[in-house]
């Protein structure tokens, strides 16, 4: 076989191992890249059915919730009483209120803290890939001056509000991946922590 011929050949072997080699690669991209995306919905759907099993089942939600309430010292909601009090219905802001609507109100509204509770205490709620959580730096929900915020944070380079600093740790002492904004996890964080300084006055930018 003479040279040319046999350089051709050894030219066109070469080029379909390349392409062989690419369609692999990128079929393996487009795999992890579906993977990833059925994780996603696969969460969202049992965030779901984890939703309405709470909503069918009080009780044992109620039961968790004060398991985690001995566990950590958590903040009570505000006492809204003095709604019921002096004139109600036309022309008010709400129209009437039960004392049962204030019940459910205060109720939905500390179990989400109480939920951020027990994410903020949970390496493994949080993603952490080296076994951090939020409470080995803010016992308690320490530290965390959430009434400072919006503020420059200096590690950022910008201005920040309380979601992006939890995110920042989240990514970095925790070393887990960010919370999207919409995220129950992260709406209950901001909740626990906004709740354990309950009281305290709002002061924008302090450091």
């Amino acid at each position: 076989m003479n040279t040319g011929i046999w350089t051709t050949i050894v030219g066109v072997a070469c080029v379909l191992l390349v392409v062989a080699l690419w369609t692999t690669h990128a079929n393996q991209v487009a795999a992890d890249q579906g993977a990833k995306a059925d994780e996603g919905e696969g969460q969202k759907v049992a965030d779901s059915h984890m939703d309405q099993w709470k909503r069918k089942n009080p009780q044992e939600v109620d039961d968790w919730v004060a398991a985690e309430k001995e566990r950590h010292a958590i903040q009570p909601p505000a006492d809204n009483s003095d709604l019921l009090k002096g004139g109600q219905g036309e022309g008010h802001t709400y129209g009437q209120y039960t004392e049962r609507d204030l019940l459910m109100w205060a109720r939905e509204t500390e179990k989400m803290a109480v939920e951020g509770s027990r994410i903020f205490h949970d390496a493994t709620a949080l993603g952490s890939t080296v076994a951090v959580s939020c409470d080995m730096c803010h016992p308690d929900g320490a530290n965390t001056h959430p009434e400072t915020y919006p503020k420059f944070q200096p590690q950022m380079g910008r201005v920040a509000l309380l979601r992006d600093m939890i995110n920042w740790c989240i990514q970095h002492p925790v070393r887990g991946e960010r919370f999207e904004p919409d995220d129950p996890r992260m709406r209950a964080l901001e909740a626990y922590i906004y709740a354990q300084r309950k009281g305290t006055a709002l002061n924008y930018g302090k450091h």
